[in-house]
């Protein structure tokens, strides 16, 4: 066994860091293993693991989790991919073994939030459980599992943004082969990038930006000069995770956690895609996908909440949220005060009722 991938260096220069060789996996024989792949698969037991801890905390059975997770991990790991090739079919068109290889990268985790949501949709309507509630509890994993799944993009030299000079400034070797010829002026002229990307002005110009401020060491190695943006999303979604559980044992409704996730994703999302080069765009225009879906994201999302907030405090949801996950069992422990209220005064007027009538039953006997 040894290491594989690692001809090249990653540096920090501003925080004098200087990964020398970095490798991007392990080689065993003429078989690789990436890191990329090892780092996103412990972020899913990582993620699984505080999901069924959290559930058990909150009086659930954790083992629905788990058995939900054998079905919505594969299928949001295949949505991941499916986003990834849908907005950029160019690059994959009649190559099927391209379309399917995911060694190298290429999952768009907006995919596999959509399959997430739409399986845990299914999963709770056929087990007849608490949808709003699941998704609550899960998706404190699927948050924790980006964080660490992130760092995958680090080894692999992707998900990086355009030049910058700024403290977190990352350098990568012009050489490295994970990174696209179009770096590299040598390999890729400056006519053929802009017909490459003819009505995408503003990734042109972060390209041309990038090649220009490369960067020559003494000993002769380039390195372009860039925003870490799997660092910056990484610690953002940190912060959301923090204020995730910090509003959980004071959400007014069920469904609110991930609502909060959804939202604050959304807000970092954006302004981080709006950096990125490796941006998916809209068929026909120069949209990127994933900032369109932030921004839309952030706004339903903020606007739910306003609206179930004032729902739950007008029912007394806020008051009487149930942790109860099978709704078969919450016809007999879950009830609202105001719905207690009503079937008292409807117990009192029945009793008023029948007492009379009892009485009289009773004088006749007599």
């Amino acid at each position: 066994m040894s290491l594989w991938g690692n001809e090249t260096s990653v540096r920090f220069p501003n925080l004098g860091i200087d990964l020398s060789n970095l490798p991007r996996g392990l080689a065993i024989g003429t078989f690789n293993i990436a890191f990329y792949g090892v780092i996103i698969a412990c972020g899913m037991l990582v993620a699984l693991g505080f999901v069924r801890w959290k559930a058990k905390k909150t009086g659930q059975n954790p083992d629905i989790y788990l058995d939900c997770a054998l079905w919505a991990i594969p299928l949001s790991v295949i949505g991941t991919r499916v986003y990834e090739v849908a907005f950029n079919w160019e690059d994959y068109k009649g190559d099927f073994w391209k379309m399917i290889n995911i060694r190298n990268g290429g999952l768009a985790i907006y995919g596999g939030i959509i399959a997430a949501i739409l399986t845990v949709t299914v999963y709770c309507k056929v087990k007849k459980l608490r949808v709003s509630l699941f998704y609550d509890t899960a998706i404190l994993g699927l948050i924790l599992g980006q964080i660490i799944g992130r760092w995958g993009n680090f080894f692999n030299r992707e998900a990086f943004g355009k030049y910058t000079d700024s403290l977190l400034a990352m350098q990568i070797e012009v050489s490295d082969s994970s990174l696209s010829s179009i770096y590299n002026p040598t390999l890729c002229s400056e006519s053929t990038l802009r017909t490459m990307y003819e009505g995408k002005e503003n990734i042109l110009n972060n390209i041309l930006e990038i090649r220009n401020n490369i960067v020559t060491l003494e000993d002769g190695r380039q390195f372009i000069q860039v925003h870490p943006t799997f660092l910056y999303e990484s610690l953002w979604n940190l912060v959301v995770l923090g204020i995730m559980l910090f509003m959980w044992p004071r959400k007014k409704f069920n469904g609110e956690i991930i609502l909060i996730y959804l939202a604050g994703y959304g807000f970092g999302r954006f302004f981080i895609e709006s950096i990125r080069m490796d941006q998916l765009f809209i068929w026909g225009t120069g949209l990127a996908a994933s900032q369109v879906l932030s921004g839309l994201l952030f706004i339903a999302a903020m606007t739910l909440i306003i609206v179930f907030s004032i729902k739950a405090k007008r029912t007394g949801e806020c008051d009487n949220i149930s942790m109860v996950l099978e709704l078969k069992k919450t016809q007999d422990v879950e009830k609202t005060p105001q719905a207690k209220d009503a079937e008292n005064k409807e117990e009192t007027k029945t009793a008023e009722v029948t007492e009379p009538a009892e009485a009289q039953d009773n004088e006749n006997d007599k």
